[in-house]
């Protein structure tokens, strides 16, 4: 959700730390902060990389304002802070991210993500805790459904999912972990509910509950997992719901999300990105809220060119290329394409494709990270149409 915000940061307090060694000379590039100090004429803050000190927080804030096509304007609060838990060369470093938004259209929305790697790397530690006071609208099952046939619904959700992976081989961890998806007070509050019927008939109900353990395998070969110059990285999620442990019904799903990133021309930083996710369920009848759907994967990336929750059924099968080049020491520009299909419901056969495509520009907001502030136009089928812009690149 945040992350599809336009974002415009109104101050910032932060200390700069990067620990994994990065082929781009920091020295030649800019950044806004740079353009910042350059127009006040007096540096802002300290700008050096920083030693590795375990222990020691690196804290970083920012009150701003922000847009999406499914939220309007917002006002968002977002702290973040990185340590190190030992010393080591290769350590990779930990963090917590922590923001508050709420939304011209009436959301309240609150992460704690977490992000913690112990001595040695031997373990890694991943929370995503939320909670959402959410209206929304939604168009139905499948990939055939229509824009304009929409029913608006506003709910609460709360999400708790945390995972413990274990280092079994270079780049590649295994682990377990607890996900639950809580939704209350779901109502319709407007929209056509005599077209899109197969919303009703699916079930959608005041309360809704899937609970249930997490087998994860993940692969990562990427030096900088912000915005990556090269590497591979492939992400593997079984979840086993159960009634024992609260769920509405039994049910299984699979999560696979599979990236690639290859310099083009070769020795440059302009970069080939390809991105796959298939999210599949495998038995069972998922609650409505928890179906796959546009724009809902863990960092409402998906579907460039839709709004949130345009596509939702019990498949999705995704996928996405993204060519990335330089403009200048500050800028870069982008250019995608992606499609996505949606099992048809009750039916479960995928019969239809939703493609979109796009450009945008990409502004450096600090040079040392590699993260970006990227601004994109994206559109696709029917008159689906928006800016889509995210603080780091999309996939």
């Amino acid at each position: 959700m945040t992350r599809r915000l336009f974002i415009f940061f109104l101050f910032i307090v932060t200390q700069t730390v990067f620990g994994q060694s990065d082929p781009v000379n920091y020295s030649r590039e800019r950044d806004i902060i740079d353009l910042a100090e350059r127009v006040l004429g007096k540096p802002l803050m300290k700008r050096d990389t920083v030693k590795k000190r375990s222990g020691r927080i690196y804290f970083s804030g920012s009150p701003s304002v922000g847009y999406s096509l499914s939220s309007r304007w917002a006002g968002i609060v977002v702290a973040n802070g990185a340590f190190y838990t030992s010393e080591e060369e290769n350590a990779k470093l930990s963090n917590v991210y922590i923001d508050v938004l709420y939304t011209q259209n009436k959301q309240l929305v609150a992460h704690i993500q977490s992000n913690i790697w112990t001595r040695g790397n031997k373990f890694n530690i991943v929370n995503d805790w939320r909670y959402y006071s959410y209206p929304q609208k939604t168009y139905g099952l499948g990939g055939s459904s229509v824009l304009d046939n929409y029913v608006s619904q506003k709910y609460n959700y709360l999400r708790l999912y945390q995972t413990a992976l274990k280092n079994i081989k270079p780049n590649l961890y295994a682990g377990l972990g607890y996900g639950l998806d809580y939704h209350w007070n779901i109502a319709e509050t407007d929209g056509d509910t005599t077209v899109i019927n197969d919303t009703h008939s699916y079930g959608v109900f005041n309360r809704s509950m899937s609970s249930g353990p997490i087998l994860n395998l993940l692969y990562d070969d990427r030096i900088n997992s912000i915005n990556p110059l090269q590497g591979s990285y492939a992400n593997i999620v079984f979840r086993q719901n159960l009634s024992s442990l609260g769920s509405d019904t039994n049910w299984q799903s699979l999560l696979v999300d599979l990236r690639h990133y290859v310099p083009f021309p070769r020795n440059s930083e302009n970069v080939l990105a390809f991105w796959n996710y298939y999210w599949i369920t495998l038995n069972g009848n998922p609650p409505y809220l928890d179906l796959p759907a546009t724009g809902w994967d863990t960092y409402s990336n998906t579907g460039r060119g839709y709004i949130q929750g345009r596509f939702r059924s019990k498949n999705m099968i995704y996928a996405e290329a993204e060519y990335r080049f330089r403009i200048s020491r500050m800028l870069g520009g982008v250019t995608f394409i992606n499609a996505q299909s949606f099992s048809e419901w009750p039916s479960n056969t995928f019969q239809s494709i939703a493609p979109a495509g796009g450009f945008g520009l990409r502004i450096k907001f600090n040079k040392y990270s590699r993260t970006n502030i990227a601004i994109d136009y994206g559109f696709g089928k029917g008159g689906s149409q928006g800016i889509f812009v995210n603080l780091g690149e999309v996939f």
